[in-house]
């Protein structure tokens, strides 16, 4: 099984995957960026791209790659990916599909203030690039290509596991950790997501 985590940059998708991966045996955290990152930084910048997933070779490597994970690992595949072409995400979760690999979509959703405030707890400003593509993806995600819809402005990320625990039918294991462990381990997967544009 994949469970593929959409939505807008701030909507917890990184978070909610390594908590997710946390609360599920046999799990893996698949990131579909850094194939981006690779791209990105491997090509004369005559052949740049505003958006690596703009690139044919990103979608088919991560098609190819995630077909291959798939067939060979028995345990649950968790891939935290803003996707917001519909085009592209043809390309990579349907044509998935049509292989016959169980894919479990969301798209974690929030009103703009909400992502905002996000953005701004991770150290994004308004003017950030992240910021900037808020309504294009609010817009585009809405469409019903991209559901299961979860509303999250009043929902804890431990809320949001659960909820995509229960809907994929997934026993999640017990969190024993104290407020401040918690807390450390998400500093953490902040910390290691840092990304430098450039």
């Amino acid at each position: 099984m994949i469970i593929w985590i959409n939505g807008a940059f701030g909507s917890g998708k990184t978070h909610t995957a390594y908590e997710l991966s946390r609360r599920i045996e046999n799990s893996y955290v698949y990131d579909p960026e850094e194939a981006g990152f690779f791209i990105r930084d491997n090509i004369p910048k005559e052949l740049k791209l505003n958006d690596f997933q703009d690139f044919h070779i990103w979608r088919e490597f991560n098609y190819q790659m995630l077909e291959y994970i798939s067939k060979k690992y028995s345990g649950i595949i968790i891939v935290p990916m803003t996707i917001t072409n519909q085009i592209y995400f043809n390309e990579v979760v349907d044509r998935l599909r049509q292989e016959g690999i169980d894919i479990k979509h969301f798209t974690l959703m929030a009103k703009k203030e909400t992502l905002l405030k996000r953005l701004r707890q991770r150290g994004d400003g308004k003017n950030s690039w992240a910021a900037q593509q808020i309504d294009r993806c609010i817009s585009q995600l809405s469409n019903s290509v991209f559901k299961e819809h979860i509303h999250t402005d009043d929902m804890t990320i431990d809320q949001v596991v659960g909820y995509i625990g229960e809907l994929c039918n997934i026993k999640l294991l017990k969190d024993n950790r104290s407020w401040i462990r918690k807390k450390w381990d998400r500093i953490m997967i902040w910390f290691r997501h840092i990304r430098i544009f450039g």
